[in-house]
């Protein structure tokens, strides 16, 4: 986190939300007049309508991205297609909260290093990591670019093994067929924290599958494991999408694929114009497989670079400046040997890119990095 307020923000969430501040309390309004202030009409209209664009069958709405992945991994329990104990595949840097939900569920998570280069689970590691007890893997589609899931599919279908996508970052990504993050698997977790592509105003997540009895479960075992009133099926949790929050994400889905379209072209700009060896860019094949939620760089000193950021006015993240096996949560897996993993923590630096950034802006941050 920056020490002075940048002239150039990492993210300006007021700025790039104030276009929608008239629909918005117009939304508030009717949901003030509407008097269902838990499950209502607008949740369902979201689901149906975030359904439609990730191309599947079933969307349920819960509180947030963490919720969304364990009531997945929680249903697949209660089907008895997973039990206690057994193992899931994940990357070994993503965000805590994919192997949190794992642990939740009674789960083993396994961490694999990832793909150097896209920063995703790296495909040519997981059969080694395949045993008796594996029963998942669970790619993160990381900063907004798709993992491989074709060969990632291959894998599972030789192995028998479920797919759950955590694409809390991928809104809108699409494969080289059109397919959607969402419906790239068995099931897939979104989350729509205010700095996403597609945020909303508070926590708020979803569910997305193709599998009716699935999704039958996941919206029960989020609601108190009941699908009737006073009827409780299973020992479940309250995790629903806010009906507030739903008629948000109504208004700004509307312009999601637009705003992912300004993200790949600023890119575009950064992956072109910066030209700096000591700065090593992200990866990208230019397709629609990356949504860009965050444009993530690899410095070798990363205190010094984000020093000069600093006194510059260029706005930072880390994502993330610890990795998940160092923290005390997980002190389980300190003992692992994870270089690539520990090399990506140490040296990566978010730089902005978002839909609120200004041509001069934009100029600015590339000038700034090529005097570096």
């Amino acid at each position: 986190m920056t020490k002075h307020k940048p002239s150039i923000p990492f993210l300006d969430l007021h700025k790039i939300n104030s276009r929608y501040h008239k629909q918005l309390k117009s939304r508030f309004s009717d949901f003030l007049d509407s008097g269902r202030y838990i499950k209502g009409g607008f949740v369902e209209e979201f689901e149906h309508t975030f359904a439609k664009f990730c191309g599947t069958k079933y969307c349920i709405g819960v509180g947030n991205g963490l919720d969304a992945l364990t009531l997945i991994l929680r249903g697949y329990i209660e089907l008895g297609k997973i039990n206690p104990g057994d193992e899931v595949i994940v990357a070994a840097n993503t965000f805590i909260a994919t192997i949190l939900s794992i642990k939740y569920s009674g789960l083993k998570p396994v961490l694999v290093e990832p793909d150097e280069k896209t920063f995703n689970l790296d495909t040519h590691r997981i059969e080694q990591y395949i045993t008796d007890k594996t029963k998942v893997i669970l790619p993160t589609h990381l900063y907004g670019q798709l993992a491989k899931m074709k060969e990632i599919n291959a894998i599972a279908k030789q192995h028998d093994l479920l797919i759950i996508s955590d694409a809390a970052q991928a809104h809108g990504a699409k494969d080289d067929s059109d397919n959607v993050a969402g419906n790239l698997c068995n099931a897939s977790s979104f989350s729509f924290y205010p700095a996403k592509n597609l945020g909303a105003y508070g926590d708020a997540g979803a569910v997305t599958t193709n599998d009716a009895v699935l999704a039958k479960i996941v919206r029960s075992l989020g609601n108190y494991g009941s699908s009737i009133k006073y009827e409780n099926d299973y020992p479940g949790v309250n995790s629903r999408l806010d009906e507030l929050q739903a008629s948000f994400l109504l208004e700004k889905l509307k312009d999601l694929e637009e705003d992912n379209k300004l993200r790949r072209q600023i890119a575009k700009r950064y992956l072109s114009e910066i030209k700096n060896e000591k700065i090593q860019l992200p990866f990208w094949d230019g397709s629609e497989n990356h949504v860009f939620h965050l444009f993530v760089v690899r410095i070798a000193d990363r205190f010094e670079f984000c020093d000069y950021l600093e006194k510059t006015g260029i706005g930072y993240l880390i994502h993330y400046p610890i990795p998940p096996h160092h923290q005390k949560a997980l002190k389980q897996f300190s003992n692992l040997s994870l270089p690539i993993t520990e090399k990506i923590h140490e040296e990566v630096v978010s730089i902005p890119l978002n839909i609120g950034l200004e041509n001069h802006q934009i100029e600015q941050i590339i000038k700034t990095l090529n005097q570096y």
